[in-house]
């Protein structure tokens, strides 16, 4: 090629990238613009839920119910809203607690009871009698039974001779409360005692304990395990009331356990 061509030709090719670069420096750089993503957010209610956890019997207070924002898709029935409620949060202020309440849970109408009726009468469900009978540390599991634990009711009753009755008049029944009084000792300490237990029964059980309280040397209150409450607590000695044969019974002689026919068992009571 002759020196003239190849002198044009690279003439040619630095006034092409001569040209590129002015074309570049005049646009300026390319800029990509993304599109963001737009997030929706799903609409909220305002609910009554609890600011701290409260046990049976207690009473709303204003520090203890707030409006919290919940998602409307996860709202259901039962749930106080400022929509249908604005003024909930005032007016169930001194409401009786029926069921706990945990903190953030949100207040439903069942849990609780109007604020006008009597803390005893409010928490007693449709159909039960609140009936008390009286207790003292040696028969009321020393003092440990409190609101909402489960008990049986053992009757104890006198026989022939240095034999002793034993029956379980009322099975797995609630405690609604437990009338305690401060005792204070000669050193100024004080002790608190339980006097009386009121218990939540049907109403053929409220006359079979009336009858066991007659009848009974002494009433004693059997502490059930947590894990007995949802088994029946309608279960009651009814023979009490009809006079008829009751069911074999153990007889408790000098100390060790005898069958009803007055056979004596091997061992002692533990």
């Amino acid at each position: 090629m002759k020196p003239a061509r190849v002198f044009i030709l690279a003439v040619a090719v630095v006034s092409a990238g001569l040209a590129g670069l002015l074309a570049m420096s005049i646009t300026g750089p390319t800029v990509v613009e993304t599109a963001e993503p737009v997030i929706e957010r799903e609409p909220t209610v305002n609910v009554l839920v609890m600011a701290k956890s409260l046990p049976v019997g207690a009473r709303l207070s204003a520090d203890a119910i707030r409006w919290m924002a919940w998602p409307k898709a996860g709202i259901v029935d039962g749930f106080i809203t400022d929509e249908a409620r604005p003024d909930a949060a005032t007016q169930l202020q001194g409401s009786v607690v029926r069921l706990p309440l945990l903190n953030g849970e949100p207040v439903r109408a069942e849990k609780i009871a109007d604020a006008s009726g009597q803390i005893l009468s409010s928490i007693l469900p449709a159909g039960k009698r609140a009936v008390s009978t009286e207790i003292t540390v040696a028969t009321g599991a020393g003092g440990f039974i409190l609101p909402n634990d489960r008990v049986d009711v053992i009757m104890v009753r006198k026989g022939e001779g240095k034999t002793f009755n034993t029956e379980t008049v009322l099975s797995n029944v609630r405690i609604l409360a437990v009338d305690q009084q401060i005792e204070e000792k000669d050193d100024g300490s004080k002790t608190v005692l339980a006097t009386t237990a009121t218990l939540e029964l049907t109403p053929d059980q409220a006359k079979v304990l009336a009858v066991a309280q007659q009848m009974a040397d002494r009433l004693s209150l059997a502490l059930r395990s947590i894990a007995d409450a949802q088994e029946p607590d309608t279960i009651a000695a009814d023979y009490l009331l009809s006079g008829g044969s009751r069911p074999a019974v153990q007889l408790i002689k000098s100390g060790s356990i005898v069958s009803s026919d007055g056979e004596t068992k091997t061992g002692a009571m533990q």
